[in-house]
């Protein structure tokens, strides 16, 4: 199904209760990896169709390892989106990227355990590129984005995922630090890796919302500090959504071909309900 909504924002509820979105409904989907977060929200804003999905479900019922990732890439997929902006809360493991900034991140570090990070399998195998794990493009058009509101944005950075739900321990928190790493969160992975997979462009507007543990003269990280900073940067959100809808993207990029290169089964061996389950993503290679 495909509604010619090219622009996705994944993250919390909050995103979308913004004044100029229009004609909005739900859209509750299944998938062959199974149902959404929560339903996706369409409308309209600033004349140009938008989706939102609330990554942790309606009310913040699912955690990080909880979500089902593959089913809302899909869906988004499958809805014609060409475009993500991730929307996430993260820890500054950098002295210089405080509570209350922002980061548009272009490096990451997979160190989650347990999830499902790619839809090639059940006898179809591909290797995607993941050297660049954010669409360039579209990050460098969502630093522009945040900077025009006025925020203090960061352009660069490497984001650890961690499984969470738990926060990190201190030594934890000090070996991420030493590996180089600046900004920690718990759902970027796999959600940029299976993007990718889907040839869909995907950034990364992280809020940084403490200073993980590792800070000698700060407080270690709790859930009240995560959305103190989260609500008062809702509008900034909110406005750089609007700002990179207006921005009206259209540029290609290599991410839109991801797949091109990636598949090593033949075609033949590929077995016709996997071929089927992933025909949305293969079609045009097979």
């Amino acid at each position: 199904m495909s509604i010619q909504t090219k622009l996705a924002i994944i993250g919390g509820s909050g995103l979308y209760n913004m004044s100029g979105l229009v004609d909005t409904r739900e859209l509750d989907l299944d998938t062959p990896f199974g149902k959404t977060s929560a339903p996706i929200v369409v409308g309209n804003l600033d004349g140009q169709p938008v989706a939102f999905l609330a990554r942790h479900g309606l009310g913040h019922t699912l955690s990080p390892s909880a979500i089902n990732y593959r089913a809302n890439i899909y869906a988004l997929k499958s809805l014609g989106v060409e475009q993500i902006v991730s929307v996430s809360a993260v820890g500054s493991l950098r002295e210089d990227y405080a509570p209350g900034d922002l980061v548009i991140p272009d490096g990451l570090y997979d160190h989650t355990k347990q999830r499902k990070s790619t839809f090639f399998e059940e006898g179809i195998v591909a290797h995607i590129s993941l050297a660049g794990p954010f669409c360039p493009v579209l990050s460098k058009q969502l630093y522009h984005a945040v900077r025009e509101t006025g925020a203090t944005v960061h352009k660069g950075g490497s984001f650890i995922t961690i499984e969470g739900p738990r926060f990190s321990t201190k030594t934890e928190s000090n070996i991420y630090r030493s590996w180089g790493l600046s900004i920690i969160g718990m759902t970027t992975s796999p959600e940029a890796f299976l993007a990718r997979e889907a040839e869909i462009c995907y950034a990364v507007m992280a809020h940084v919302t403490d200073y993980d543990v590792w800070h000698i003269s700060e407080e270690p990280v709790t859930v009240e500090m995560v959305i103190a900073v989260l609500n008062k940067n809702t509008d900034i959100a909110q406005q750089a959504i609007r700002n990179i809808v207006n921005a009206n993207f259209q540029q290609d990029c290599d991410c839109r071909h991801a797949l091109a290169n990636a598949l090593i089964t033949n075609p033949l061996s590929i077995p016709p309900d996997t071929r089927q389950k992933l025909d949305l993503l293969v079609k045009k290679y097979l």
